[in-house]
């Protein structure tokens, strides 16, 4: 089964690598991280939409972002 498109470029996958010190990084790399910090805020994102339903809004709000990523 064909993995699905990222909706994260590669290319600033491949950049923060580079200030995190990598002199190079292959594509494969770059995709790959990609594919984890989608990962992530998918399930920040779950949550944080958990949090705002809770309080009655509809709107994902910055606070619901941190209280997600503390989870």
């Amino acid at each position: 089964m064909p993995r699905k498109r990222s909706i994260i470029p590669a290319a600033p996958m491949a950049e923060i690598m580079k200030q995190a010190g990598a002199e190079r990084v292959s594509e494969a790399a770059a995709k790959e991280l990609a594919e984890v910090l989608m990962e992530i805020a998918m399930d920040i994102s779950k949550d944080a939409v958990k949090f705002a339903h809770h309080a009655g809004r509809k709107t994902v709000k910055k606070d619901d972002i941190i209280l997600a990523k503390k989870r």
